[in-house]
């Protein structure tokens, strides 16, 4: 293990200490998440920086499987709004655990929307994410109803 992953896993062991409402694996599915919107969805707004979105993530301890990484690292990092987040984090969840997401979610701590903006400000403050001068905490309240974003809309697709 890298000095800098060493330095990564404590602040997570810490921040985990310090607020203990969401689990480890709540914190690893936002970033996950995020990745899968830049990266798949393609969504947000590209910056000006010539940084890529990967190449932080990928050293971190939530990078993505190396499967992916390759092809991320050639595109620019996007920002997300919150609500934008929050809608890919809904969709990468009902890809991931179908009609049971708002049970794994609801496991790890997470019942409403502004959780994932407390998680996030969480990484933000141990430097696992960044904050654009626009982002505030509030982005992310009541975007979702999470029984009706993860229940009542829920459709099984036929294969």
């Amino acid at each position: 293990m890298t000095q800098r992953n060493e330095k990564q896993r404590q602040r997570i062991v810490k921040l985990l200490r310090d607020d203990p409402r969401y689990s480890w694996e709540a914190y690893v599915f936002v970033r996950e998440a995020l990745f899968y919107a830049q990266e798949v969805l393609e969504m947000g707004a590209a910056p000006d920086e010539e940084q890529p979105a990967a190449e932080a993530f990928a050293k971190s301890e939530f990078g993505p499987d190396k499967s992916r990484e390759g092809q991320a690292a050639k595109r620019p990092e996007r920002h997300l709004t919150g609500q934008q987040l929050c809608q890919a984090i809904r969709d990468y969840a009902l890809e991931q655990y179908g009609y049971l997401a708002q049970v794994v979610l609801n496991n790890w701590g997470v019942r409403v929307t502004g959780d994932f903006g407390e998680i996030v400000y969480n990484l933000i403050r141990i430097e696992e994410m960044k904050q654009s001068p626009t982002d505030r905490r509030e982005d992310f309240e009541d975007v979702f109803d999470f029984e009706d974003a993860f229940r009542r809309s829920y459709q099984i697709s036929r294969v």
